[in-house]
């Protein structure tokens, strides 16, 4: 319990650190990635206005058929390229990637690759 309760508290840290620089704008929204042990998450998300833009995750129910038989690191992938076909639809091209205190590594990098082959620039 306690090695857990360290693990958040740093990633808390370096989010922190990362939120104090890093603005979504309706333009240019910040696409953030949260994941859990069994499911990821993606929101465009704009600032100013503190609105949620956009948000795809696993257990989306429109995507289970796509997702099935999956790893997660394939899963990731489906969800950024959803959310990517998502926001074109809607206008909107560029992105502000948060990271939101994970290492660009493994899930975090699989979303981001996906949601740059879907067409986001960030």
């Amino acid at each position: 319990m306690k090695k857990n309760k360290k693990k958040t508290e740093r990633r808390n840290k370096i989010r922190r650190r990362i939120r104090s620089t890093i603005r979504g704008t309706g333009e240019r929204p910040r696409l953030s990635i949260f994941k859990s042990s069994k499911h990821v998450y993606l929101q465009l998300i704009n600032d100013r206005e503190n609105v949620t833009l956009l948000s795809v995750s696993t257990k989306s129910k429109d995507l289970q058929d796509q997702i099935d038989g999956k790893e997660k690191l394939e899963s990731a992938k489906v969800v950024g390229e959803t959310l990517a076909k998502a926001a074109s639809e809607q206008g909107i091209n560029k992105v502000v990637f948060d990271r939101s205190g994970y290492k660009y590594h493994g899930i975090v990098k699989a979303a981001a690759d996906g949601a740059r082959e879907g067409g986001l620039d960030f």
